[in-house]
């Protein structure tokens, strides 16, 4: 069996309160995954996923535990080792930098080259369907364009792992549904390996390898799902409707269970 390209080894995080015991965040999160897949993470709001993207992204160090990625640990000390790009649910673009220039502005700070730079940025550009408008400005673009760029700027740097967190939600349904198809192909085009935070459950069914749904905090691996409906998937396939409706009682019966437990408490 191949080693596993990420992996979260007991990973933990707690915040010290003053008078107070620590906030625990995560509790322990064991996940291993493989190189290429397309992994969705779920759960409640406020359960510490933005805390596990920080974590496995090097911009905070877990309280125990060990994130490997491609056989290297990552932590705030070491992230400059690996490349980890990162999509938000916001584009995040300079609205006063053209549209080639934002998405060249993390290669600029790689110190690559001016012909790797301009290469790079008509690869991605045209991978993301964007190339005419690269002498565009954000304020010029439709949300889902901007989002497109914002893909082409993470997938720029030729990411070891690409961070994808809640990317469509702040979109109207329609331009969602074709920037997932988009995403599939992107993803089908590069092979990188993504992890995508997203509460949208229809979401998580229908672009994932795999979908990992955790619990209230503090965050433990609920449930560990493969997604074994072969792609290219068509958003009205049965298949994607059962597993839909599957994970959604799965997840409902969770946040239930949860419920009891701190009225319990």
């Amino acid at each position: 069996m191949a080693e596993s390209y990420l992996v979260l080894d007991q990973v933990a995080k707690s915040y010290p309160r003053p008078g107070q015991p620590p906030l625990r965040v995560l509790d322990g999160l064991d996940v291993a995954v493989e190189e290429g897949a397309l992994l969705s993470i779920l759960g409640p709001s406020g359960c510490g996923k933005s805390t596990l993207l920080n974590i496995i992204n090097g911009l905070d160090d877990a309280t125990s535990g060990t994130v490997l990625l491609a056989g290297k640990e990552v932590t705030t000390k070491t992230r400059s080792g690996v490349k980890i790009g990162m999509v938000f649910q916001q584009p995040r673009l300079l609205n006063w930098r053209s549209v080639r220039e934002n998405v060249a502005l993390p290669l600029r700070e790689m110190g690559l080259g001016t012909d790797e730079i301009d290469a790079r940025v008509r690869r991605y550009l045209d991978i993301v369907g964007l190339s005419e408008f690269s002498n565009y400005y954000p304020l010029q673009l439709s949300g889902g364009m901007q989002q497109r760029v914002s893909l082409a700027r993470g997938l720029a740097i030729e990411p070891d792992l690409l961070l994808a967190d809640e990317p469509f939600s702040a979109l109207d349904e329609i331009s969602a549904r074709k920037l997932r198809q988009e995403f599939l192909r992107i993803w089908d085009r590069t092979g990188t390996t993504i992890l995508f935070v997203t509460h949208n459950i229809r979401e998580a069914v229908f672009l994932s390898t795999r979908m990992l749904v955790i619990t209230a905090r503090p965050a433990r691996v609920h449930l560990d799902l493969p997604v074994e409906v072969p792609y290219p998937r068509r958003p009205d396939d049965d298949a994607l409707f059962e597993l839909e409706k599957s994970v959604t009682r799965d997840f409902m019966r969770m946040e239930e269970e949860t419920g009891l437990t701190e009225i319990g408490s």
